[in-house]
């Protein structure tokens, strides 16, 4: 059998045109295009031809370079600067530029603001292609891991007592130096570079610390944690234990499935964060939504009523419903609420009067004479307190009975269902086809900067299969 050979001293091994590098189906040239399409000065990219100095790159290239690798799972700058010079869709998309990791990282670092607008860009782009709709959105939650270990968080007065160690060996180091200055029998080169090391960790917490006191104060200020290698991730627990996260809302449109809108957020869950999600998706796409879906971890009656009242057809399900709990034949469903005497009547026709109100937000509800439940048949059953049964009905209870009908109408339950192939795919596409398990920024900033580029990357990979292919998307691109 003959077999093929390659020749490495070959004269003509690429075309004398980079533009020759990649084919006109190369998928670099829809994201070359797509950045093309954005309005850089609306994003925040600080733009001067006319600036004096040293030149700069082009901030577009750069903006291509970092969204292009993050669509691949690329995001180390020192992976980005190796393909920039062995890559060749890198090498056509820079132009034959080959900025290093550093100029990459700091690119990263001073336009985060800007490489968070681009999300925003994206989904008004999409909304004007007719590709997003904006009539349904779903809404999930993700936790990603932070840049920062879960052994760095500590309380404050664990950081106080930290830093009280640290002096006591900033100390020790002092003396060591000075006893080997007298006897000049050994270099202080080493014990030096450690008290130098030492002194900057007292700085840093020094510093944390500082930070801390000034922010507004708590009651509970010293049960307090903060990670010390990034203050504004929090522990948080998931499916692989607890670890410093943080917690990232998306918001995705029902027409193609293509993200509106993401946010890294402190919250440990996901209670009282859709309406202040859907909310910043209407003003991205400027059009209000009729329809709002999201899990049962999003179940608070207070966060979702001020939604139903927007007159939005909100499907939520409660826990019980999510996880399909066998109903108590002595629940509260079993009472009969009268309304025009507030009051509830139980299975065997006692009345339970409401007494006070209580943590705010329900109303609670008892016999007159606690020893009734005693003497019923059902004692032990439906309950087996001896001041009785009580009964608690929520101040919005009208909107958590509407809620719960409306999950259950069949169009509730169809809206539901494509829930899970809209909202769930674009976290399962990051996490594991790009591999990102966690962050490489730190701080809410930097953070907020990569979620809504992974976003982009997820929304172009979207728009190239929905429109047919490169050319068909690029031609759009254009067009917008």
């Amino acid at each position: 059998m003959a077999y093929k050979y390659g020749n490495r001293e070959q004269i003509t091994f690429l075309p004398e045109s980079i533009e020759s590098y990649v084919t006109d189906e190369d998928p670099v040239r829809v994201y070359d295009a797509f950045i093309d399409a954005l309005d850089l000065k609306e994003l925040g990219v600080d733009v001067d031809e006319d600036a004096v100095g040293n030149s700069s790159y082009d901030p577009s290239i750069m903006l291509k370079i970092l969204v292009y690798g993050y669509s691949y799972g690329w995001r180390s700058s020192r992976k980005l600067e190796r393909a920039l010079h062995h890559n060749l869709s890198f090498i056509w998309l820079a132009g034959g530029l080959k900025p290093d990791h550093k100029t990459i990282a700091n690119f990263r670092k001073d336009n985060k603001q800007a490489l968070k607008n681009i999300l925003k860009q994206c989904a008004r782009l999409c909304l004007k292609l007719n590709l997003i709709e904006g009539n349904t959105l779903f809404v999930d939650g993700s936790k990603f891991r932070a840049n920062a270990g879960k052994s760095q968080t500590k309380t404050i007065e664990g950081w106080e007592t930290y830093r009280k160690h640290v002096e006591k060996q900033i100390e020790k180091l002092l003396d060591e130096c000075q006893q080997l200055d007298e006897s000049e029998k050994e270099s202080l080169v080493r014990v030096s570079k450690e008290l130098k090391g030492k002194k900057a960790l007292k700085s840093k917490i020094d510093q944390l610390l500082e930070e801390i006191n000034e922010s507004e104060p708590k009651p509970s200020q010293k049960d307090r944690t903060v990670n010390g290698t990034d203050p504004d991730c929090k522990i948080m627990k998931g499916r692989q234990g607890s670890h410093a996260s943080y917690n990232n809302q998306m918001v995705v449109d029902d027409e193609n499935g293509l993200i509106v809108s993401m946010e890294a957020t402190t919250a440990t869950n996901d209670l009282n964060q859709l309406k202040i999600q859907i909310t910043q998706g209407e003003e991205i796409l400027e059009k209000p939504a009729e329809i709002v879906c999201a899990d049962a971890g999003y179940s608070s009656v207070e966060d979702l009523k001020a939604l139903v009242d927007q007159r939005k057809v909100v499907v939520v399900p409660n826990n019980s419903q999510a996880q399909k709990t066998p109903k108590n034949p002595f629940a509260k469903d079993a009472f009969k609420y009268n309304s025009a005497a507030d009051t509830y009547t139980c299975p065997v026709g006692e009345e339970f009067f409401r007494t006070n109100r209580i943590d705010g937000n329900r109303y609670e509800y008892r016999m007159k004479k606690s020893t009734s439940c005693r003497g019923c048949i059902h004692f032990g059953n439906c309950t087996s307190a001896k001041t009785g049964r009580r009964l608690y009905r929520l101040v919005n209870e009208e909107t958590k009975m509407e809620l719960e009908r409306i999950y259950e109408s069949q169009e509730g339950q169809e809206i539901y269902r494509r829930r899970k192939m809209r909202v769930e795919h674009p976290f399962g596409h990051i996490k594991r086809n790009l591999g990102v398990g966690a962050f490489l920024l730190r701080g809410l900033e930097g953070v907020n900067a990569e979620i809504n580029m992974l976003g982009t990357c997820f929304n172009i990979a979207r728009i190239i299969s929905i429109l047919g292919g490169v050319k068909p998307a690029i031609a759009r691109l254009k067009q917008a």
